[in-house]
């Protein structure tokens, strides 16, 4: 039964179908049969135990919104904001209802309706979707960092305990390397692979191409990265801005030609990539069909990795967008195990969200905090040498974690750890 605080919501039926119908998807919505067993794999649902923050909960207010049963309103909005868009109700539901589809469309419905909700989403997009500003971005943050501003700003506590302080106790260390390395192969005839490298990674992880890149060509294959590359798009797309998500996917479809796989360091961006398909139709489907896990492509290779020993305890945390959208859980796991002396943790035997989910660390920061203080418990009780995770966001979100709990361990993407055991080939 649907919960109090969402039957407020609800007038009676209209009698015809209101505007917001023709933006979503109901026919999709309707495959819902409300049976519940999304539940127990729900973290927003088990953290607040409302039905109104439940997968199916979220859908009936979508469809009651789209058939013009339901207001908007701030609890609604709420309600649609707090979710995680995690997709593990996805990968358990029985009538496969596309549950990402339906809230992106969902929070397009509401900005439709009141588009003040996502004008500073539309800036910070315009931001990272420009190469040129995130190098600048990246450079003043390198400078605030190495001048000493920062650890200023942190003793002294300037910035409070609001979002903005929580946006710098984010900031990883920013690298001084090329934003463009070098990508190149020693091979006669590698085999190509497109690198998509992500607008938060030319900030937060610069060093991680150079890293592919020496992984991939060790496995025969060449790493080529398309300058005219931009931004997946997924913050628009899960923010309620389709269009300007659309206008990005376009963007890559036309720097990414060919037929050869297409590759992404963060999977929340593989994940995004994947979806082209059903956000663009027939004119993505073969570029969404190129997309692969990096560690598929080189676990496919693994007998041609040399990789020195390494006796160290190593905690995997499986992004969801690894595990619910790419659905190539197995690889990340079966590759570090190709390290000799290494041993393998699980961070969290249940695998939930962590709490990142693009930017609901920043925007949810309480619930977030409660969604990684299981993890936070996790890596105390294990003391791993080192934690991994495919995800950017992931990462951030964890090592501000272990930063706040005085737990110090380096939380590196996969590949970085396979490439500081890369042995040189032989001759």
């Amino acid at each position: 039964m649907l919960q109090r605080s969402m039957i407020l919501c609800i007038r009676p039926m209209a009698t015809s179908l209101s505007s917001a119908a023709a933006a979503f998807p109901l026919a999709e919505a309707d495959l819902c049969v409300k049976c519940g067993l999304c539940l127990p794999h729900c973290p927003t649902y088990l953290d607040l135990r409302n039905e109104a923050d439940s997968p199916r909960g979220r859908i009936a207010l979508m469809q009651g919104l789209a058939m013009g049963a339901i207001t908007q309103s701030a609890s609604l909005e709420d309600h649609l904001d707090g979710c995680l868009s995690c997709r593990a109700c996805e990968a358990v539901c029985p009538a496969k209802v596309p549950y990402g589809l339906l809230i992106d469309s969902g929070r397009a419905v509401l900005a439709q309706q009141r588009p003040a909700r996502v004008r500073a989403l539309a800036v910070l997009s315009g931001l990272l979707s420009r190469r040129s500003a995130r190098r600048i971005v990246a450079a003043l943050l390198r400078f605030y960092q190495r001048s000493g501003v920062q650890q200023l700003v942190r003793a002294t506590h300037v910035l409070g305990h609001g979002n903005l302080a929580r946006l710098e106790g984010l900031l990883p260390q920013i690298d001084a390397v090329s934003t463009n390395p070098p990508m190149t192969s020693a091979r006669s005839e590698p085999d190509e692979v497109l690198l998509f490298a992500g607008c938060i990674g030319d900030i937060a992880e610069r060093r991680l191409r150079s890293d592919a890149a020496r992984l991939f060509d060790a496995c025969g294959y060449e790493l080529r990265q398309p300058s005219a590359q931009t931004c997946c798009g997924a913050l628009d797309q899960h923010g309620g801005r389709p269009a300007a998500a659309q206008r990005l996917a376009r963007i890559n479809l036309d720097a990414f030609t060919g037929t050869a796989p297409i590759t992404a360091m963060a999977s929340g961006c593989g994940a995004s990539l994947l979806d082209y398909a059903s956000m663009l139709g027939d004119d993505a489907r073969a570029f969404s069909a190129r997309v692969r896990d990096p560690m598929r492509l080189l676990l496919m290779r693994a007998d041609r990795l040399r990789l020195a020993p390494l006796a160290a305890r190593v905690a995997i945390h499986l992004p969801c967008t690894q595990k619910n959208v790419l659905r190539d859980a197995q690889a990340t796991r079966e590759l570090l195990a190709k390290i000799p002396g290494i041993t393998l943790l699980e961070l969290d035997t249940e695998q939930r969200c962590c709490g990142a989910a693009g930017l609901h660390f920043v925007t949810h920061p309480a619930q977030a905090d409660r969604l990684l203080a299981p993890k936070l418990a996790a890596a105390r009780a294990l003391a791993p040498d080192y934690i991994v995770s495919a995800n950017i966001g992931c990462a951030l979100h964890l090592a501000a974690g272990l930063r706040r709990d005085g737990t110090t361990v380096p939380v590196i993407h996969p590949l970085t750890l396979l490439a500081q055991q890369l042995m040189a080939s032989p001759g």
